[in-house]
């Protein structure tokens, strides 16, 4: 068991802190998040302690109010708006440096990413069969989620694809491409199945 499990009361979402000893566990988990450089994290956000905040080469910022449940992953370079929310065992790896960015996982505001979901903002180049693919070096692209999305649980998102505003992305979908906005997407490549906007009538 988890000493936080005392703190958290063995909720796996962090919820707005009532009593001392979850203001308590929200301060540590910040705390713990800022003692890296090039980490910004407001006051206003809820980051529990069981999280693996890490900048890497690179940077992470969060906006105002977000919330990291435990046991999630946000490393490297990683931009976050107001509001948003990652839930427990999801992974967001962003690549690059500060000052080259190649590989940033930039999320708008109001965002909702699910458990177990996974983003990596870079691929592993293997087209020489002749040598090692640990030895090819990695291909970085950007990673962008426009404003009020929700990912579903166990979706894995790849590097180079932007989500428009306002998509939705169904449970255990792999998106391999890049999804309009207001879009709802499912499936193994992800596919684009409806709207959330209604259909304008003559």
């Amino acid at each position: 068991m988890s000493v936080w499990n005392f703190f958290d009361g063995g909720l796996s979402w962090p919820m707005p802190p009532k009593r001392f000893r979850e203001r308590l566990m929200f301060r540590i988990g910040r705390w713990m998040a800022l003692r890296h450089p090039h980490v910004h994290i407001p006051k206003s956000c809820r980051i529990h302690p069981g999280a693996k905040i890490h900048p890497r080469d690179g940077e992470i910022r969060f906006g105002e109010n977000c919330v990291v449940a435990e046991g999630a992953f946000v490393q490297g370079n990683v931009h976050m708006g107001n509001d948003c929310s990652v839930q427990a065992y999801t992974i967001l790896v962003g690549y690059g440096t500060v000052e080259n960015p190649s590989g940033r996982i930039t999320i708008g505001n109001g965002v909702r990413i699910a458990s177990h979901g996974m983003m990596i903002a870079s691929n592993h180049r293997f087209s020489d069969p002749d040598a090692p693919i640990h030895g090819q070096g990695m291909e970085h692209a950007p990673i962008v989620l426009e404003d009020d999305i929700w990912i579903g649980g166990r979706v894995n998102i790849t590097a180079g694809v932007t989500l428009g505003r306002g998509a939705v992305i169904g449970s255990g979908a792999v998106v391999t491409k890049s999804i309009p906005e207001y879009a709802i997407a499912v499936g193994v490549p992800a596919k684009v199945t409806g709207s959330r906007k209604r259909e304008e009538h003559a």
